[in-house]
């Protein structure tokens, strides 16, 4: 239960390991930092939940995951500027006795996401 992310890299088919990942909580325009964090090897938060169930509240919130960060520290050549910079997923939680799962595929010319399970 919580809430939880993972990143897989689908240019080189792994998880996302070493990708800068922040997590806000949002109200209208307003964000508010809850935690940055450096995915672990298997592309997700290495303290677990970045909210278990307990601590999960109704509400709004954002995650920005820097891909291009991540892949010019994995050596690819990418243009100037890039095309994606910094993914941001804005998502809502509606029922904090459910998990939300926000998954992310990414290379560095697209991405897809989806409420995972």
């Amino acid at each position: 239960m919580g809430l939880s992310t993972h990143v897989l890299d689908t240019m080189h088919g792994s998880p996302a390991a070493g990708m800068q990942v922040a997590l806000y909580t949002t109200d209208g325009d307003q964000a508010t930092l809850v935690k940055q964090f450096q995915l672990n090897h298997d592309g997700r938060n290495p303290d677990g939940p970045l909210y278990d169930n307990q601590s999960l509240k109704k509400g709004t919130y954002r995650l920005v995951f820097d891909v291009a960060g991540y892949f010019k520290a994995r050596g690819v050549a990418l243009p100037e500027p890039n095309f994606l910079n910094k993914v941001s997923l804005d998502f809502g939680v509606a029922h904090t006795d459910q998990h939300y799962h926000v998954p992310l595929l990414v290379s560095p010319w697209s991405y897809s996401t989806y409420r995972g399970s």
